[in-house]
């Protein structure tokens, strides 16, 4: 098995959305900002063409962990917060925002939105997994 990420695409016209599973935490940004979109009882889940592009955007950019990405059709992807901002929540997690560079088991990653491990138990250091007293 890889220590790859594995992420599963989902193109439309203007737009193509990925979404890597392990990084998902469940927070719901995207079933509830767009439940034509997103869907766990569908399969594909995700219907990218159900709404316009700059739309779908906006909602991808609520996701927390960052496990839904995008990258328009002319190339453009997300624009991270400046300054960067980091906000513990009250489990220990921190929730950060920004333009980042992360130090991974698979090497450096270049991210926007992340939700990394407060209590060094995760299996996905440094993002959180749930499997540590701050994710729960």
């Amino acid at each position: 098995m890889s220590d790859e990420p594995q992420k599963k695409a989902y193109k439309a016209q203007g737009i193509a959305v990925t979404f890597e599973a392990t990084r998902c935490l469940h927070a719901a940004e995207c079933v509830n900002g767009l439940p034509e979109v997103f869907d766990s009882s569908r399969r594909p889940w995700i219907q990218p063409d159900a709404v316009p592009a700059d739309r779908l955007a906006e909602v991808v950019r609520r996701c927390p962990t960052g496990a839904l990405q995008y990258e328009l059709a002319d190339g453009g992807t997300e624009t991270p917060d400046r300054p960067t901002r980091i906000t513990p929540t009250p489990a220990g997690q921190l929730v950060v925002r920004g333009e980042l560079s992360l130090d991974t088991r698979q090497g450096p990653r270049a991210e926007t939105r992340v939700v990394l491990c407060g209590c060094g138990r995760s299996q996905l250091q440094p993002y959180c997994d749930h499997a540590g007293a701050c994710g729960r």
